[in-house]
This record gives C-alpha cells, sequence and structure tokens, in this order.
C-alpha cells in the first residue's frame, strides 16, 4: 500500500508496472492520472500551489488506501501526490488499484479519489493573470463521498481517526 508526497512528476508507466510486479494474480490494474486544471473557477490557471501538513497528510492517504483494501478484495492500492508549485496541465495526482477482478478495481480506485479529494488535508491555490484563489471544496465532491459513506457509515468514523 505504498503512499507518496513528492515534487517531481512520476513516470505512469513505471509505477504501474512496480505495483504489478510479482503478483500474478493481479487481472486488472486501474489508474487515475489528475492534472492541474488550465482554467478554474478564477479564469485561467498558469500555476496551482499545492501545501499539506507534513505527517498528517500522509497518515491520511494511508487510511484512504487502507479503507479501500479492507472494503474490496484489492491486492494493492497506490496513491503518488505531489507538492508545491505545478504547471497548467501537469500530472498532480496518480491513484491506483490493483486486483484480481476489473470491477473491484473500479470501484476502489474510484472511492480512493472520492475520499482523496474530500478527506485529505491539502490547500491548493490557483495563480493566473486575474491574481490567485484558493481552491474550495466543491458540492459535487461532498455528493460523491456521500453514496460511499451512506453505504458503509463505520468506515467514516474509522478514517475520521488517524
Amino acid at each position: 500500500m505504498p503512499v507518496r508526497l513528492q515534487h517531481e512528476d512520476f513516470d505512469l508507466n513505471a509505477e504501474l508496472e512496480r505495483l504489478r510486479a510479482g503478483r500474478p494474480e493481479i487481472g486488472a490494474v486501474v489508474a487515475f492520472v489528475g492534472t492541474v486544471r488550465d482554467l478554474g473557477a478564477g479564469g485561467v490557471v498558469t500555476l496551482m500551489e499545492l501545501e499539506h501538513y507534513p505527517g498528517m497528510t500522509e497518515a491520511a492517504l494511508e487510511g484512504i488506501a487502507a479503507l479501500a483494501m479492507r472494503r474490496w478484495p484489492v491486492t494493492d492500492v497506490l496513491v503518488v501526490h505531489r507538492i508545491g508549485a505545478l504547471q497548467a496541465r501537469e500530472q498532480i495526482v496518480l491513484a491506483a488499484v490493483a486486483a484480481p477482478h476489473r470491477s473491484d478495481a473500479f470501484a476502489a480506485c474510484e472511492f480512493v479519489m472520492d475520499y482523496l479529494k474530500t478527506r485529505a488535508p491539502f490547500w491548493k491555490k490557483e495563480c493566473g493573470a486575474a491574481g490567485t484563489r484558493w481552491v474550495e471544496a466543491r458540492e459535487q465532491d461532498e455528493a460523491a463521498l456521500a453514496r460511499w459513506e451512506a453505504a458503509a457509515p463505520e468506515r467514516r468514523r474509522a478514517l475520521a481517526r488517524p
């Protein structure tokens, strides 16, 4: 269950190869790669600054990955999240799930991203020609999370405790 925060970019193919290495039971790998949008609520975005709380952020990501592994029969979960200053269209996050079967991998990967978007302690500031603005939580992200929590409220309580 590797979780990493890093300034440098990641190589998707290399990350997925490491995730699958030596595991013949893996029949599916589902990966999500998020990028810095070049258009935000405040207009054109040229740069995004990502801040985090060291120690707390890693623990939150590990907790999210562990929840996914308890909820679905998956082999492994990988989360790589970048921090610092990122240019528009750069990769920002990789969430990948390896499992014997695709349906579990798809569901677990979506779960990881929904929790990461709403519960991981990151602060994002968009910078562009119109100035800078902090990115606020979106109602649709909370709504996406609500469907998982409604299905398993005990997991919400477990995630709340780092």
